[in-house]
């Protein structure tokens, strides 16, 4: 172990690194009986020092934090059934003009990726679907009925993006063309 990083909450749900590596950030979630804290916390990586906790004010947890191949954003998968798109650069702003919604979360660590031209958002549902969002404009440009139990995870072939990897809460992977 070189560090180790405490975000004294319950439980860390994703861990992103920013480009260049000098930054990270985390998606977090901690309930009490008294309060609730879902948050994006932003560490700076040599010093395991917090940088920001303020990144994400909305009450819903983000189980799955992605980054964009090409341009300095990600999107936070959030279970208010929706995606929210923010700078990756300091101080990380949400784009409150830009969301990607339309599929389903429902309590489910769903996850979402980028194709790798960046063009494509793709996220599963708790229906069962996959749904691919264009990026630019954030509409539903396509749904995949994937699975008959939740689908928690769709991504791209690092080498053949024409290739689509799906899996549900079940345990059942499929590859689409």
């Amino acid at each position: 172990v070189l560090r180790v990083y405490k975000a004294a909450v319950q439980q860390t749900l994703d861990i992103l690194f920013l480009p260049e590596g000098r930054e990270f950030l985390t998606s977090t979630d901690a309930v009490s009986r008294d309060s609730a804290d879902r948050t994006i916390i932003a560490w700076d990586f040599q010093s395991a020092a917090k940088i920001s906790n303020q990144i994400f004010h909305e009450r819903y947890t983000c189980p799955s934090l992605t980054l964009h191949p090409n341009e300095s954003v990600f999107v936070a998968q959030t279970n208010g059934n929706y995606m929210a798109l923010f700078s990756a650069q300091r101080p990380y702003r949400i784009n409150k003009k830009k969301r990607y919604e339309g599929h389903k979360v429902e309590g489910f660590a769903v996850g979402c990726e980028f194709s790798p031209d960046g063009t494509v958002l793709v996220t599963g549902s708790s229906d069962g679907k996959v749904f691919f969002y264009n990026y630019h404009t954030a509409r539903i440009i396509r749904t995949l009925s994937a699975h008959k139990e939740a689908s928690v995870s769709a991504i791209f072939h690092p080498v053949l993006p024409s290739l689509l990897a799906t899996c549900n809460w079940a345990g059942e992977i499929k590859i689409w063309q």
